[in-house]
């Protein structure tokens, strides 16, 4: 079963951005895929399980990103 959460993020501006939060994202645990879309502001993660905003939070705003939060 995969989980799918959207995400809003604030800062990407090209796709340099899109693949710096979708890498950051993607070493997360239990994490199956992930689209970043920067021209929306739009990340969608699948996970095989529920993912910690704590979590999500530490990994995109360590990017260099702000985590907005779930839509």
């Amino acid at each position: 079963m995969s989980i799918t959460t959207v995400l809003t993020v604030d800062g990407m501006s090209c796709g340099h951005c899109e693949k710096t939060v979708s890498a950051g994202l993607s070493a997360l645990p239990g994490v199956t895929d992930v689209t970043a879309d920067a021209p929306t502001g739009r990340v969608t993660v699948a996970s095989a399980r529920p993912l910690d905003d704590a979590v999500l939070r530490s990994t995109i705003d360590g990017a260099g990103f702000t985590f907005v939060g779930r839509d």
